[in-house]
């Protein structure tokens, strides 16, 4: 997966070297794209994410499933 090569400045631009191609990432997509290289499901990030901000679950899958469908629509996930 492309996303393991993902580099994350302090500024959340998140670079692919091997496609030379930078993302702007708020901290929520930071914190998804670092669960993800962690090996993390979908589900556990979902969990993760909803404890870490009191959010209810139902509200947080939505957001981390549309992430997931924007990383597969770039390519940096299958």
């Amino acid at each position: 997966m492309l996303i393991n090569e993902m580099v994350i400045d302090e500024n959340n631009m998140g670079f692919i070297p091997s496609l030379g191609t930078s993302f702007q990432l708020n901290s929520t997509a930071k914190r998804i794209v670092e669960l993800i290289k962690e090996g993390k499901t979908k589900e556990e990030i979902v969990k993760i994410l909803s404890e870490e901000s009191g959010e209810d679950w139902r509200k947080v899958y939505i957001d981390v499933e549309d992430f997931f469908i924007k990383l597969k629509v770039y390519g940096l996930i299958q």
